[in-house]
C-alpha cells in the first residue's frame, strides 16, 4: 500500500519542486491527475489538531482568528523505525529541521514575508515535507478556514477570498474531501459541510471528520452523525478528540493524547461500540488505504496523461533544437548548418516553393512596362521641342542634308529617361530580396533560438544585397549609356528619303525647319525611341536577374562564411548566444520531460514489477 501512495508523494514531489502545477500552463499537469487530499473546514474547527493528530506531532501555527493564510502542502513520507523525525521547507532548500518549534515559526515567518503581519491571504502555497516513523504516506493540503465574517484588519471581500480560494482545490475532480465539523456545532450549519454537498453532492470524495466530541454537553452525542443518519457520506465519518487548550500549554506529547484519545473512544458509553474506526490513528489509516484505491483506479488515466504529455514536450523539444556545443568546431558547423537552413528557405523563396519570388516577376511585368509608357517623350518629342534642339545642334551653319546632330541630341534626351525605370526597377527587386531575406529568418525555425545570429546573418544578407544592387544599377545604366552610344543605323537607312521635284534629295536648308519636317524628324525619333524601349523591356530584367538574384540564390553568405572562419572561439560562443527566453522555455521542458519520463517509469516498476 506504501509502495503506491510512496510513489504518489514522490510525483508530488518532483511536481513540486519543478512548479508543475499552477494555472500559468498550457499542458494538463501531473499535479492535477494525481489524487490529492484537501483538510477544509471552519475557523476553529480544529484542523490543525487533526493534521497534527495525523502527522504525530505539534508543529502548526496557533492563536485566534485566522491562522493558516496560505495554502500548506504538506507531504508525510514515511522513514524507517529508529530514525529521526526532520521536516524539509521548498523555500529553504535542503535545510533539514529537527525542531518542529522551529518548523511553526518557519510557517509563520514564510507566511508573513508574502501577505505581510496582517489578517490577508495569499493562495501562493508553503510547501513542508516531513519524514518520520510515525506517519504514512501522504500528501493533504490544508487551507485557511472557511469565516462568515471579516474581523478587524481584514477586508469585507476576505469571506469570498477564502471561499475562491477553497473551491480552486475541492472542484478537482480527483481531489478528496477531508471536511472537518467540530461535534459541538450543527452539521447543518457546518462551513465545510456545505462546500462539499455543493462541489461532491454524491459524498463519494468526501470523509467526514468530527471534532471536539470530549467538550459536547452533558447528555448529548453526535451518533446520529458518525452512525450517518444526520449527513450520509459514502464513507464512514471519524471521530476524533483532540488535546485540549490546557494540554497544548503543558505541551503534553502527541503519543500521550494519542492514548489519551483511544481511552476515550474505549470508555465511553456512547462511542464504545465504534471505537476502532473512531481517533486519529483508524483516520490516517483510513486516508492512505483510500488514496491507495482512488490511485489504483486512476492509473490508466494518469498514465494516458504522462504518455501524451511525453509525446508533446518531445516534439516541443525538437521544435526547440538540441543544447548549444561547446567546442568551437562544433560551433562553427552549428552556423554554418543554421546558415544552410536559411539559404534553403530563401531559395525556396525565390524559386516558387515559398511566396515571394511571384513578386520579382511583377517588377519586370507590370512595373517596368508602367514605367517606360509613362516616361515624357511626347512633351520632349512636341513640334517646339524638336525645332528648338534641331536649331540650336545647327549652330551658325546649318545642316547640308539631315540634321544629324539635332537626331542625336533628341535621341540622347529621350534615352536618358530610361535611367529612371532602369533603377527603379533595380531598387524595387532590392527592397523585395531584402523582405525576402527577413522572412526567411522568421521562417527559419533553427535560427528562432540564436537572436544574435540572427542579426549577423541579416547583416550580412543585406550587405551583400547592397552589394548586387550597386553592380545591377551600374550594368543597367550601361545598358541605357550603350543605346545612346552607338546608334542602329539600318534603322535610320530604312526611313523613307525626302525628295524634292527633280528628285534631288537636296533642297534648302529654310525648307528643312518646316512644320512638316520637324514632325516627321519626331515622328522617326519616336520610333526609334520605341525600338530601343523594346529592347530594354527585355533586356533590363535580365541583367537584373544575373546580377540580384542570381547571385542572391549563389553566394547571398559566402563574404559571411569568409569572416566566419577568421572568428575566434568566443566569437563563435557569441554568436550562439540564445534567447534567454528560449534557454529557460527548453530547460522547463527538458525538467518536465524527465519528469514524465522518471514517473511512466515508476509507476511501471511498482505496479507490474513486483
Amino acid at each position: 500500500m506504501e509502495g503506491v501512495i510512496g510513489l504518489v508523494n514522490k510525483i508530488q514531489r518532483a511536481c513540486t519542486l519543478l512548479g508543475d502545477y499552477g494555472d500559468d500552463r498550457t499542458l494538463p499537469t501531473l499535479w492535477d491527475a494525481l489524487p490529492t487530499i484537501v483538510v477544509l473546514g471552519g475557523q476553529s474547527s480544529g484542523k490543525s489538531s487533526v493534521l497534527e493528530s495525523i502527522v504525530s506531532r505539534d508543529f502548526l501555527p496557533r492563536g485566534s482568528g485566522i491562522v493558516t493564510r496560505r495554502p500548506l502542502v504538506l507531504q508525510l513520507y514515511k522513514i524507517e523505525p529508529g530514525q529521526q523525525d526532520y521536516a524539509q521547507f521548498l523555500h529553504t532548500g535542503n535545510k533539514k529541521f529537527l525542531d518542529f518549534a522551529m518548523v511553526r515559526s518557519e510557517i509563520q515567518q514564510e507566511t508573513d514575508r508574502v501577505t505581510g503581519k496582517t489578517k490577508q491571504i495569499s493562495p501562493l502555497p508553503i510547501n513542508l515535507s516531513i519524514y518520520s516513523p510515525n506517519v504514512v504516506n501522504l500528501t493533504l493540503i490544508d487551507l485557511p478556514g472557511l469565516t462568515k465574517v471579516a474581523v478587524e484588519g481584514q477586508p469585507e471581500s476576505i469571506v469570498q477570498e477564502i471561499e475562491d480560494m477553497v473551491r480552486a482545490y475541492v472542484e478537482k475532480p480527483n481531489c478528496i474531501l477531508l471536511a472537518i465539523t467540530p461535534a459541538n456545532q450543527d452539521v447543518a450549519t457546518s462551513d465545510a459541510i456545505k462546500i462539499a454537498r455543493e462541489v461532491d453532492p454524491a459524498g463519494e470524495r468526501t470523509i467526514g471528520v468530527l471534532t471536539k466530541l470530549d467538550l459536547m454537553d452533558k447528555g448529548t452525542n453526535a451518533l446520529d452523525v458518525l452512525e450517518g443518519r444526520s449527513y450520509r457520506l459514502q464513507h464512514p465519518w471519524v471521530g476524533l478528540v483532540n488535546r485540549s487548550q490546557a494540554d497544548i500549554n503543558k505541551n503534553v506529547d502527541m503519543v500521550v493524547a494519542r492514548r489519551k484519545e483511544r481511552e476515550f473512544f474505549a470508555t465511553s458509553p456512547d462511542y464504545g461500540h465504534l471505537a476502532n474506526r473512531m481517533g486519529s490513528e483508524y483516520l490516517g489509516k483510513l486516508l492512505s488505504k483510500h488514496l491507495e484505491s482512488v490511485i489504483k483506479a486512476r492509473v490508466p488515466a494518469i498514465l494516458s496523461l504522462i504518455n501524451s504529455s511525453i509525446d508533446e514536450l518531445e516534439a516541443e523539444m525538437n521544435y526547440l533544437g538540441r543544447p548549444v556545443a561547446i567546442d568551437a568546431s562544433a560551433q562553427l558547423y552549428s552556423i554554418l548548418e543554421l546558415c544552410r537552413a536559411f539559404d534553403r528557405i530563401f531559395k525556396e523563396h525565390l524559386e516558387g516553393g515559398r511566396p515571394g519570388g511571384d513578386r520579382i516577376y511583377g517588377v519586370f511585368d507590370y512595373q517596368l512596362p508602367a514605367a517606360l509608357r509613362k516616361l515624357p517623350l511626347d512633351h520632349h518629342l512636341a513640334m517646339q521641342n524638336v525645332r528648338k534642339v534641331v536649331s540650336e545642334a545647327d549652330g551658325y551653319q546649318p545642316h547640308l542634308i539631315a540634321p544629324e546632330q539635332g537626331y542625336r541630341r533628341l535621341i540622347d534626351g529621350a534615352l536618358n529617361y530610361f535611367r529612371g525605370p532602369a533603377e527603379a526597377s533595380v531598387d524595387a527587386v532590392h527592397f523585395i530580396l531584402k523582405e525576402l531575406v527577413k522572412k526567411s529568418i522568421g521562417e527559419t525555425q533553427e535560427l528562432r533560438r540564436y537572436p544574435t545570429l540572427q542579426a549577423e546573418i541579416a547583416s550580412a544578407a543585406i550587405e551583400a544585397l547592397e552589394r548586387f544592387r550597386s553592380d545591377s544599377k551600374k550594368t543597367v545604366l550601361r545598358m541605357v549609356e550603350m543605346e545612346s552610344s552607338y546608334l542602329t543605323v539600318d534603322f535610320f537607312r530604312k526611313l523613307p528619303q525626302d525628295a524634292d521635284k527633280g528628285g534631288s534629295p537636296i533642297s534648302s536648308s529654310v525648307d528643312r525647319y518646316t512644320e512638316g519636317h520637324l514632325r516627321r524628324i519626331g515622328s522617326n525619333i519616336s520610333s526609334y525611341v520605341g525600338m530601343v524601349s523594346d529592347t530594354l523591356r527585355n533586356t533590363i530584367p535580365k541583367a537584373v536577374v544575373y546580377c540580384q538574384v542570381r547571385e542572391a540564390k549563389r553566394c547571398l553568405l559566402d563574404h559571411f562564411y569568409t569572416q566566419l572562419g577568421k572568428k575566434e572561439g568566443h566569437r563563435l560562443s557569441q554568436l550562439l548566444d540564445e534567447d534567454p527566453v528560449l534557454m529557460e522555455r527548453r530547460q522547463k521542458c527538458s525538467r518536465r520531460l524527465e519528469l514524465y519520463k522518471s514517473a511512466r517509469a515508476e509507476i511501471d516498476s511498482t505496479l507490474w514489477g513486483k
